[in-house]
Parts: structure tokens; C-alpha cells; sequence
């Protein structure tokens, strides 16, 4: 886990121009605003595993305090960069997150992407969960995103895909052991120069493929309430066949 995310940090928006971060942002606000006892969202929110920070900043924007945590300092170095360019006041630690500390709690968290199925092992999991849970306020509302079972066994298995975008081609070969539950992913990047010749790049990354199960018990163990499972469209139950669940829990102190 610690050597991912260094070649793709420069990339990584190019790669994701799909996301809609202001919809995202809308979907964790009003399902948090929606179990908030208060009714609505609170102050403090944590983006746990932040990455470039586009999510972290678009929270930011509505006057949200954020603090955001992420192991890969290159990654950091792009999310501070944008957030100063607009005057933004963002707290970023490039910290683990299954390590993580604040100077405080907060009255919500938000891990999304899949970052938590790159923490290859359950003990890893537990041990995000427990500190989420730590530094949550009282009833502090917790919503994460996963890969599935049904994605990893059939659409990363051992397929190849290739993701083009202006300047930038990545070629994506995955790699899924069904014994282990760990997918391999072997990327290539070509980034074209102003010559007109390419860079290229190579990085490794892996994630883990846990259960919803699994999930749902670690997250009873660590003293959370599970209000809601979504699938990926975010208005619909979860189901077997998604590719993407989206977890809402409350931290019971």
C-alpha cells in the first residue's frame, strides 16, 4: 500500500474527468444531514483517504471545515496546490490511514473510491473502523465506499483495460487470485510530452475484496450502527450484483 499512488498522482484527475464531484458531494451531505440528529450536516468533517482532494475542496467550497488524510504525499502535494490557488483553508496530513490521528473529532467521515479495499488485511480494516470511530463525535455519521465480490470476480478478474484521456493513455492489467481475495493491478502510463514523445510510467497497486458480511460485522465490532447499504447509483438497495457499495453507518459512544 505504501508505494501506490506515486507514478498516477500527476494523472490521476486527467484519468477521472467522469467523477462529479459536486453530485457526490450533495449525496454525503443530505444522507448525513439525514441521520444527523441535528438534521443537518455538521462542521467538522474528515475526508479519510482524500487523494487530489477535488472532493475534499468541493466540501470545502460550502463552507465546511475539512481535514484531509492521505498516505501518498504526491498525491498531498496536488490537493494543497489547488486548495491554496483558491484561497481554500484545508487542513491535509499525509498520514496512514490505519494510523491516523487528529486533534479532535469530528461529527463526520468520508473514505470514497474504494480506498479502504487498498487495505489488504482484515486486521488493517478493523483497525481504520476503530479509529474512525474514535474520532467520531457521539452518533458521528460515517459513509464509505467499496469495491464487491461481483467486481472483483467478474469485472477486474484478469481483465486488461485501456483509459485514454487528452495527453495521457493507461494501460490497466488485473490480476485476481479467488483463494487470497487480492486483485493485482499493473499500470502503465504514457504521457505525452510537449515534443510530442511519450513518458512513460509503471506502478502496482492491490486491493482486497472483503464481503459485505465481513464489512457489516467489523463495523458492528467496532462499535458502529449500519443505517444503510447502497448500491453504486446511490439510491437503490444494495444488491449481489453491484459493482460498488456505499456504506452508511453511525458511531454508537
Amino acid at each position: 500500500m505504501d508505494s501506490q499512488y506515486t507514478s498516477i498522482a500527476r494523472l490521476y484527475d486527467r484519468l477521472n474527468t467522469s467523477v462529479d464531484y459536486p453530485r457526490l458531494a450533495d449525496f454525503l451531505l443530505d444522507k448525513t444531514a439525514a441521520y444527523s440528529k441535528e438534521g443537518k450536516a455538521p462542521e467538522l468533517i474528515l475526508d479519510l483517504a482524500c487523494g487530489t482532494g477535488k472532493l475534499t475542496c468541493e466540501l470545502a467550497r460550502r463552507g465546511y471545515d475539512m481535514t484531509g488524510v492521505d498516505l501518498s504525499e504526491e498525491m498531498l502535494g496536488v490537493a494543497l496546490e489547488d486548495a491554496q490557488k483558491e484561497g481554500l483553508d484545508i487542513l491535509f496530513l499525509c498520514q496512514d490511514m490505519r494510523e491516523f490521528e487528529l486533534y479532535g473529532t469530528v461529527g463526520a467521515v468520508f473514505c470514497c473510491f474504494d480506498s479502504l479495499n487498498y487495505i489488504t488485511s482484515p486486521s488493517g480494516l478493523k483497525k481504520v473502523f476503530s479509529l474512525v470511530h474514535n474520532y467520531l463525535d457521539p452518533d458521528g455519521i460515517f459513509i464509505f465506499d467499496m469495491n464487491t465480490e461481483y467486481k472483483f470476480e467478474n469485472v477486474y478478474s484478469d481483465n486488461c483495460f485501456v483509459l485514454e484521456e487528452d495527453g495521457v493513455v493507461c494501460v490497466w492489467q488485473n490480476c485476481y487470485n479467488n483463494k487470497t481475495k487480492l486483485c493485482d493491478f499493473y499500470l502503465t502510463f504514457f504521457e505525452e510530452r510537449e515534443d510530442g514523445s511519450y513518458l512513460r510510467s509503471d506502478e502496482e497497486q492491490r486491493e482486497r475484496c472483503y464481503s459485505r458480511k465481513t464489512v457489516e460485522k467489523y463495523l458492528s465490532e467496532a462499535g458502529f450502527e449500519l443505517l444503510e447499504v447502497l448500491a453504486e447509483d446511490k439510491k437503490t438497495p444494495a444488491s449481489d450484483d453491484d459493482d460498488r457499495h456505499y456504506f452508511i453507518a453511525r458511531a454508537k459512544k
